[in-house]
């Protein structure tokens, strides 16, 4: 859906609560307590058949047509069987806005031929235009507008957290605990069974009208994985994101979705689901508390080395066991840190050493002392102190001296005071102080990795890679696509072993050298052909489907015969082969067999990768160990599609054969490149040929001499719905300018950094101050990331760009817009390199564009330009852009319809942006 109507939900100017009564098991009368105790300053009333005068103290009537006014939000409290006309009605009135806060088990039930419950309170939103929350949600809270919505018994403060989670129990959790730290939240609510407003709708409405700081998220499953991917991937640009997900096992997932082919367990999907869109995932209550406590009060980090100061050895040891585990490093001091504590005699066991081990004697003083030399080693990127409680050194005096001092510690602290008694003292200092506490030294660390992590997925979601290592033609994808379609035309849904390797070579991976009889007499004269020894495998019905794993599939049940020595010993295996095809699978149609030499030596290692396909997020990119231990070695890693090389590198880095590759291969940094290049095509495979469901390469050779795929299998189904859409190349064109240059109008990519950041230095200060409104010499890190990183599902860039005569690439131009997430309107950007003016580039980029948001639904662009840049003017003029001065900003708002309203609401939005 959209944002459409969310305010109502949030800022509402009036409530009627529906099925309320003072009744103690009330729903409704304990929202109307919470409203009313909450300070709810807005018209409230409440509905009730009974007919009551009043519920607690508010006006009631007996039928919502009998409101006064068309309230903004309608809370409905009434039973399960009467809500689809009960919002009919309201819908029709004029009511936008309905929190469900009843349900049950009822929701799926027919009722006389009907559809379900839950089918005619969607219709009824459909039709009449009313956006339903629930029902079985908890209701929400909005601290800052003094709304409680829910029937929550806590109060909660106001704070910059906002909690979007699908289960009442947790969020209740969520409420007593932060309570108990003294964090407040923005919003905080439960979308119980989602019939309409969707998770990704909240998020877009907070992240782009809250000052929200972080967003926890509480899932138990993803509707729409592209519009969810979106909506977090633009919220974790501006704030922290933390989720944990229920229903992590398969006894746990209630969803009732096939499994993921090539995945043994589908939870690792939604890992590569958070890392691809910046978010830090947690795996319980427990850990979503103590990342809270790290993430919302620690400054960035620059890296993973961890420095431990303890009064005790034993402490401090389990510390760095829990960080060696979970991947993080032990920071090791430099020289003039390691003198400083031996010359002051502040580490009793392994003086100048990680960690540090004050003693048992330990004073407070000790500490500073210590922590001010251990924080400004440059090697160190954040301390913990572990802290047990002696006669010397109480908790709470050493607590009080560690706040008392700490800015004269340069890096991040974090503290855990062990015990209970004397350690709720210390503890409740640093909460009070922001300083991050924990109960004990393993949590401690295991918060401080989830800060490494966040700093890892913010790193990916916002690198700008190198360069793709190749681009397909259209030539090669026209050629794969003839295929596919003779394929399926010849009703078929997985290729043969030979169709599998056409489209292989034209991506160009390596394929081992293979012949394809039809029979035993072919397979022998084939074999006469190549040196043995030699393997040959039949290929029919049952096997040429990727990710179907046998048990033993060196032996002849798994259609593969190895190890044969002469051409007769081939002919001989095939028909063996046949026989064994006939008697154990007879409605099974063979198709070839595949003849290839035996491939040994080298020390190869043998790997797996593929394409997959999810039915949540669609294609998958996978890779991993390979052979016939895949299943045993579970080391199989997943992404998601489109992968760039920076990507890549750390979808590889995170196996068990990156390991062995760095630990055994003469050059492992030649190895991880070709690897890279691999999945980067994969890659690009699952984007041009949308048809394609799977595609399983096992085994994967690897070794001194390159890559070479053995065995491969795969099959298509309908076109794939990506959850992060990949590059749109259906949008490139070429064009001859009046100069004579031949150039290219494509839509940027993130390997466009480098031609961004030239282009940004042949621009005049007067055509910086044109396109960003004040001078800007140089474009950070951050500046490239955002420009060069974009989601084509929200946003557009096309560029211009021509090939030297060098050989290198330049850009001569730019134009980009940023749709809001109902797609309503779009606000434009358009710069033009100073020298190339007047050959025509700027109004071709903008004629692009315009068509482009015609194509995709946009109603309105807009755009903003300095008064006196009348080349912009003149363009816009000439392109029908309505322009008018704005006295506030001091600029000229220039305005384009490009498609007209197509209901009441798009025409409210295009008047009331804000609605």
């Amino acid at each position: 859906m959209s944002t459409q109507f969310l305010r109502r939900f949030f800022d509402p100017a009036s409530i009627a609560v529906v099925g309320a009564s003072e009744k103690p098991e009330s729903t409704g009368g304990q929202v109307i307590r919470n409203l009313l105790d909450g300070g709810y300053g807005g018209k409230l009333w409440a509905v009730n058949p009974k007919g009551y005068a009043s519920v607690h103290g508010v006006e009631c009537v007996a039928r919502t047509s009998q409101l006064p006014e068309v309230v903004d939000l309608a809370i409905l409290c009434s039973p399960v069987s009467t809500l689809p006309k009960l919002l009919s009605r309201l819908g029709e009135r004029g009511v936008r806005a309905a929190l469900v806060l009843s349900g049950g088990s009822q929701l799926e039930q027919d009722e006389g031929g009907k559809s379900s419950i839950r089918q005619r309170m969607l219709d009824a939103a459909r039709s009449s235009g009313i956006r339903i929350l629930g029902p079985e949600c908890m209701g929400l809270i909005v601290p800052g507008r003094r709304l409680n919505a829910s029937y929550s018994s806590h109060t909660v403060p106001r704070g910059k957290v906002a909690y979007l989670g699908q289960s009442g129990m947790l969020a209740n959790a969520m409420i007593d605990w932060a309570a108990g730290r003294g964090i407040g939240f923005s919003h905080l609510l439960t979308l119980g069974e989602s019939v309409d407003v969707m998770l990704p709708d909240l998020i877009d409405y907070i992240n782009q009208n809250s000052p929200t700081q972080a967003i926890l998220l509480h899932l138990e499953r993803v509707h729409d994985a592209q519009h969810f991917m979106t909506a977090v991937r633009d919220a974790s640009r501006n704030r922290l994101v933390l989720a944990i997900k229920s229903g992590r096992t398969s006894q746990a997932d209630l969803s009732g979705l096939p499994p993921t082919p090539g995945v043994t367990h589908r939870d690792r999907v939604f890992d590569a689901a958070f890392a691809r869109a910046g978010v830090v995932r947690v795996n319980d209550s427990d850990e979503l508390y103590d990342a809270l406590e790290t993430l919302s009060r620690m400054r960035p980090l620059k890296g993973d080395r961890l420095a431990i100061v303890s009064n005790g050895l034993g402490p401090a040891m389990l510390a760095i066991d829990k960080l060696i585990n979970a991947g993080g490093r032990l920071a090791e001091f430099e020289e003039a840190t390691q003198t400083s504590l031996r010359e002051r005699d502040l580490d009793i066991s392994k003086p100048g050493e990680n960690p540090v081990d004050l003693g048992g004697y330990a004073t407070p003083e000790r500490f500073v002392a210590a922590l001010e030399i251990v924080a400004a080693d440059p090697n160190v990127d954040a301390v913990l102190v572990v802290h047990a409680p002696t006669r010397l050194a109480p908790s709470k005096a050493t607590a009080e001296a560690l706040i008392r001092e700490r800015k004269r510690f340069r890096r991040n602290l974090l503290t855990s005071w062990m015990g209970f008694e004397q350690a709720i003292g210390a503890r409740h200092l640093c909460h009070e102080a922001g300083v991050p506490t924990y109960l004990s030294p393993e949590k401690a660390v295991k918060a401080f990795m989830h800060m490494v992590d966040y700093q890892r997925v913010q790193s990916l979601l916002q690198q700008t890679p190198p360069s793709l290592p190749f681009s397909t033609s259209s030539e090669v994808r026209e050629r794969c696509h003839r295929l596919i379609d003779e394929v399926l035309a010849d009703g078929r849904e997985s290729l043969t072993h030979s169709e599998t390797a056409q489209v292989l070579k034209a991506y160009g991976l390596p394929v081992a050298e293979s012949r394809y009889p039809d029979g035993a007499q072919a397979a022998e004269e084939a074999a006469r052909e190549l040196t043995g020894p030699f393997a040959i495998k039949i290929v029919h019905d049952g096997n040429s489907r990727p990710f179907r794993y046998r048990r033993h599939p060196h032996k002849l049940s798994a259609g593969l015969v190895q190890d044969l020595a002469r051409p007769g010993d081939v002919a001989e295996a095939v028909d063996r082969l046949s026989e064994k095809v006939s008697e154990k699978f007879p409605g099974f149609r063979v198709r070839e067999f595949c003849l290839q030499p035996m491939q040994r030596g080298k020390h190869s290692m043998q790997l797996c990768a593929g394409i997959s396909r999810d039915p949540v997020f669609g294609p998958l990119i996978l890779f991993g160990i390979g052979g016939y231990k895949v299943n045993i070695l579970a080391d199989r890693q997943v992404s998601l599609p489109p992968l760039n090389m920076t990507l890549a590198a750390d979808m590889v880095s995170r196996t068990h054969a990156a390991r062995l590759i760095r630990e055994h291969s003469s050059d492992p940094q030649r190895d991880e490149q070709r690897l890279c290049q691999l999945l980067v095509t994969l890659s690009q495979m699952a984007t041009d040929l949308p048809r394609l469901r799977g595609l399983e390469i096992n085994p994967l050779l690897l070794n001194r001499d390159g890559m070479v795929a053995v065995d491969f299998a795969m099959d298509l189904g309908s076109p794939a719905r990506f959850a992060i859409m990949p590059y749109p190349e259906e949008l490139r064109e070429w064009v001859k300018l009046r100069n004579g240059w031949d150039v290219e109008f494509r839509p940027i990519r993130a390997e466009d950094a480098p031609l961004i950041t030239d282009f940004h230095g042949q621009l005049s200060e007067e055509s910086i101050r044109f396109r960003y409104f004040h001078n800007k010499t140089d474009l950070s890190q951050g500046d490239l990331s955002r420009l060069a990183h974009i989601n084509y599902d929200r946003q557009m860039a096309f560029i211009a760009e021509r090939l030297c005569e060098d050989g290198s690439k330049e850009m001569l131009g730019v134009v980009r817009v940023w749709n809001d997430p109902d797609n309503i309107r779009t606000e434009f950007s358009i710069i033009i390199r100073d020298d190339l003016q007047g050959l025509g580039i700027g109004s071709r980029l903008m004629e692009k564009m315009i068509r482009y948001c015609k194509g995709v639904g946009t109603l309105e662009m807009v755009g903003k330009i300095m008064i006196d840049n009348h080349p912009m003017r003149a363009l816009m003029k000439h392109l029908g852009f309505r322009q008018s001065f704005n006295m506030e900003e001091q600029v000229v708002d220039a305005v384009l319809r490009l498609n007209e309203p197509g209901n009441d609401w798009q025409r409210h939005r295009l008047e009331r942006p804000m609605e």
